[in-house]
């Protein structure tokens, strides 16, 4: 078998095996977070900090939530990293952008954030803060004993089926799962152009 077949034949592997209760769980509370008003902020670092920007353009334009990611705006994020601490980029952000109970994050990330590892500890720390606040944790991730997936309310952990493709894997399914969600028909406020 080539590395094509059996890449996409993990694919189809981890589509099926989803948490598809857990979607919808997910598309739920989106609607509600849009329903009182509340605001996502979209997080991750490395191949998921590229996924959050897209996702925020599609949660902004297809469902109509005020979305938005600290990795958008470099200036700020290198800027926070430089003065305070890598540890801090995301807590920092939050918290310039005063945020309450009613809003939520939804982190992206293959591990989901270990401080005892020292891996994502910016994302240890979002998690953490919005906890603290009341805010709703919500997560696509590729480790179910991350501190997104043990900490979050709603969280879709990416199916390992192959321990040398999580990272691929995991984030290709950010991507899936988002896509889903923004066309899930108690979300989608605006038709895509095609």
């Amino acid at each position: 078998m080539t590395h094509a077949e059996s890449f996409f034949r993990q694919a189809a592997e981890i589509a099926a095996s989803l948490d598809h209760t857990m979607v919808e769980t997910l598309a739920a509370e989106l609607v509600a977070l849009r329903a009182r008003g509340g605001r996502l902020f979209i997080l991750g670092v490395g191949g998921s900090a590229g996924n959050c920007s897209h996702a925020v353009n599609d949660f902004r334009k297809l469902c109509g939530i005020e979305t938005y990611s600290p990795v958008d705006n470099v200036s700020e994020l290198t800027a926070r990293a430089n003065d305070e601490g890598w540890d801090t980029i995301f807590t920092g952000f939050m918290e310039g952008s005063r945020v309450t109970d009613k809003d939520a994050i939804l982190i992206f990330s293959v591990g989901g954030g270990d401080m005892e590892r020292n891996v994502s500890t910016n994302i240890v720390k979002a998690v953490d803060m919005a906890k603290q606040i009341g805010m709703k944790v919500f997560g696509v991730v590729g480790r179910a004993t991350g501190h997104t997936a043990t900490h979050g309310d709603a969280v879709i952990v990416v199916p390992a089926v192959d321990p040398a493709l999580i990272t691929p894997h995991s984030e290709a399914f950010q991507a899936v799962v988002w896509h889903c969600l923004v066309s899930h028909p108690d979300l989608q406020q605006k038709k895509t152009k095609w």
